[in-house]
């Protein structure tokens, strides 16, 4: 691909969430999660449907093969469900009172989500780095955020005096993330030859089922009034925010990549995996344990922004260290 190709995917994929959002702000009821569309139900089955086809993808083989490097693979995890949310906390009580607490909320979520799969692997093939391990992490991290990342949000949020369902929430996760994820996995050996002939068909279903969620998620919160009085300051907070935690972590993990010695196709690996945050997993996570609350749309704000924020910052990587190895 592309340097150029790459740009305008990504700015396509952004300028339809855009719509979604103006859409949603415009017309509410019509996204809503029990509106006409019954977009609640839809969204639903179609978070299934995209893991389903993301465990039928994935190739059991190079998720093996990318086991052996532990000392990466521990490196990675620490970076996504360690130095995230220790530096969301630092977030927390740098912005205490300043921000909307929805806003805030969602700060703290972003922090505590997993990291990608598709978009990780695909820079870190790029780069020239170490793909099998990226495709183990990418996928080992899915799979603990389906515990952990209910688990470390409730505790934050309990302390701060909010209560989430939470063994209810990684129940629902579970049964509609890991189940379908599995199920794929096992359907692989008999899909595994349709799925090459259609190699769009996830990409395409994964970013529109993304833009209907976020579609619904902010119809439901405009039609309560969560955006009367926010409009563009909270965007803005927002997307300052995503931007230098962004900055921090990519910097923060290429410095201690080199520290440890990694060579470089590793170091590529725990750049990119251990900086990047899923709103695959994470939308659907969010649905299921905030789903109540009218300011859903407000706190995914700060993980749609850090998604697009961290595809553009990548892509320039990915391309420096492709043309650094030569």
């Amino acid at each position: 691909m592309s340097p150029a190709r790459g740009r305008l995917r990504i700015d396509g994929f952004l300028a339809t969430m855009l719509s979604a959002v103006a859409l949603a702000i415009v017309f509410p009821q019509l996204g809503r999660s029990d509106g006409p569309l019954h977009l609640g139900m839809v969204t639903n089955v179609g978070v299934g449907l995209v893991f389903l086809l993301h465990g039928a993808n994935l190739a059991t083989d190079k998720l093996l093969a990318g086991m052996r490097h532990w000392r990466l693979h521990l490196f990675v995890q620490l970076c996504t469900f360690a130095l995230f949310p220790l530096l969301g906390l630092a977030l927390a009580w740098t912005l205490a009172d300043r921000v909307a607490p929805g806003l805030m909320v969602g700060l703290l979520f972003l922090c505590m989500l997993p990291s990608t799969i598709s978009s990780s692997v695909a820079f870190t093939a790029m780069a020239g780095g170490n793909v099998a391990a990226a495709v183990f992490n990418a996928t080992l991290s899915n799979l603990i955020g389906i515990v952990l990342t209910p688990l470390l949000i409730s505790q934050v949020l309990h302390v701060a005096g909010e209560g989430l369902p939470i063994g209810r929430a990684i129940v629902g996760i579970s049964v509609q993330l890991l189940l379908p994820f599995i199920l794929g996995q096992l359907l692989r050996p008999h899909v595994h030859a349709w799925m090459v002939r259609h190699k769009a068909l996830t990409h395409r279903v994964d970013r529109g089922v993304i833009v209907l969620i976020v579609f619904c998620s902010f119809s439901d919160s405009s039609a309560a009034g969560i955006w009367s009085g926010q409009g563009w300051v909270a965007v803005i907070e927002a997307l300052g925010v995503c931007a230098g935690l962004l900055a921090l972590v990519l910097s923060l993990t290429r410095m201690a990549a080199r520290r440890l010695g990694f060579a470089r196709d590793d170091e590529v690996v725990a750049v990119f995996c251990g900086s990047k945050k899923s709103i695959a997993s994470g939308i659907p996570i969010a649905r299921l344990l905030f789903g109540v609350r009218p300011d859903l749309g407000l706190i995914l704000l700060p993980a749609l922004l850090y998604h697009q924020i961290q595809l553009m910052a990548c892509a320039a990587l990915a391309r420096r260290y492709a043309r650094a190895s030569g």
